[in-house]
């Protein structure tokens, strides 16, 4: 409940602290899971102190039973060890410090871990944090390379060693970190933080030797899967060996099988370049003096063609051509002409033989009268009429007689 205070009316602080302890009796016994990290177990003491801490965070409360409670899971629990602890919330006023009771303490099994994080598992996976879309390539040649890994540990010396050996001008960012107990995680996530906030780091390691299931927990943590899934920069996971399978293997760009084979993955073999460097060079000269010789034999067959070697042979050959067809042209003009002037001297013919002139040659005369028109029918001309005659060589005027008119 709200406690109405002022800076004219504080609480002492006894009172506060009765106040706190009132609050938290309210809450009760209750099931608090977390891994040990200091026990204390006096001779001849009848109480055991020891300190819960959450992995994930940095938190921690401190954890009092009786002897009896403890020696009951005293052969399969000690510092580094995950239980469940069902206690009871106490405050202890004159310090002002919280602590747990228990009264009953359970180890928890490594069936029961894996059955956890196989859970855990799918409920990342069904976000999309281990999809392949996600997974970003590794750089050809990484200039600087992040490794994060224990101190001093046989892991390191692998990365560093087989790296250096294949790629000697390689650099490193290191950090060291705890790689197992309650500090790993926080530690790897803030490592991992760092490195990825660096521009010139390239990818990531992070690199741990084989352990127990127990020993490899802090790299199935939610919270540093969470952490490496949000970094822009690829992460290559190197933790354990070939059956370890923390759920970091999953999220990161690519996972290793080992330490060693993560400095082969991310650093190229500079041997191996330089003799696939050699082979392309080979490959090219090759490609470029096939392509030289076949366009030499393509030139070759180019000039030894009648058109190269006799250039105005073609020209010659097609100038007789338009002689002969010239020639055919002339005649076939000449004969077509013959025979055109051959069909107009015969038309001609029959034109004057069938032509009046022709017919006035031969003694006949043409009747017209003062108007023109010519005289077909006797009926047409009038007695006395005057005419005109019309022959061969000229023309003169006739009268009519009334007595032939009469006649006719």
């Amino acid at each position: 409940m709200a406690v109405n205070t002022s800076a004219d009316a504080p609480l002492p602080v006894g009172q506060v602290s009765r106040l706190i302890g009132g609050w938290i009796d309210r809450l009760g016994a209750v099931w608090v899971e977390g891994q040990i990290t200091q026990l204390s177990r006096r001779p001849g003491a009848g109480v055991v102190f020891l300190t819960l801490r959450d992995p994930s965070h940095d938190i921690s409360v401190g954890v009092t039973c009786y002897r009896q409670v403890f020696d009951a899971v005293a052969d399969v629990v000690g510092e580094g060890a995950r239980v469940v602890v069902h206690a009871k919330p106490e405050w202890y006023a004159p310090r002002g410090q919280l602590s747990l009771r228990a009264v009953e303490i359970r180890p928890v099994g490594v069936g029961e871990l894996l059955a956890r994080l196989e859970q855990l598992k799918k409920s990342l996976a069904a976000e999309g944090l281990f999809a392949l879309d996600r997974k970003k390539p590794l750089p050809f040649l990484p200039q600087l390379v992040g490794l994060v890994c224990g101190r001093a540990s046989a892991a390191e010396r692998d990365v560093l060693e087989n790296a250096r050996h294949r790629w000697p001008a390689v650099r490193f960012e290191v950090r060291n970190v705890a790689v197992q107990g309650v500090h790993a995680v926080p530690q790897v996530v803030q490592a991992v933080k760092e490195l990825d906030a660096l521009d010139e780091v390239d990818v990531i390691i992070v690199a741990r030797g084989g352990g127990s299931v127990e020993d490899l927990l802090p790299f199935s943590d939610e919270q540093l899967v969470r952490a490496v899934a949000a970094c822009r920069t690829p992460v290559v996971s190197a933790i354990g060996h070939e059956p370890d399978n923390p759920l970091l293997d999953h999220v990161a760009d690519l996972r290793a099988s080992t330490p060693t084979d993560a400095a082969k993955k991310v650093v190229p073999d500079v041997g191996e370049e330089l003799e696939r460097v050699r082979m392309l060079r080979g490959r090219a000269r090759r490609c470029v003096e096939g392509f030289v010789e076949r366009e030499e034999r393509g030139l070759a067959h180019a000039l030894a063609r009648p058109v190269i070697q006799d250039p105005h042979r073609m020209i010659d050959e097609r100038a007789d051509q338009v002689a002969s067809l010239a020639d055919r042209s002339r005649r076939c003009l000449r004969h077509l002409l013959d025979r055109a002037d051959s069909e107009l001297t015969h038309t001609h013919a029959r034109v004057v033989a069938l032509s009046p002139a022709a017919t006035l040659q031969r003694g006949y005369a043409v009747l017209q009268r003062a108007d023109g028109h010519v005289v077909r029918d006797p009926a047409e001309v009038a007695a006395d009429e005057v005419l005109r005659a019309r022959v061969a060589e000229g023309e003169f005027t006739v009268r009519a007689d009334n007595a032939d008119h009469a006649d006719n």
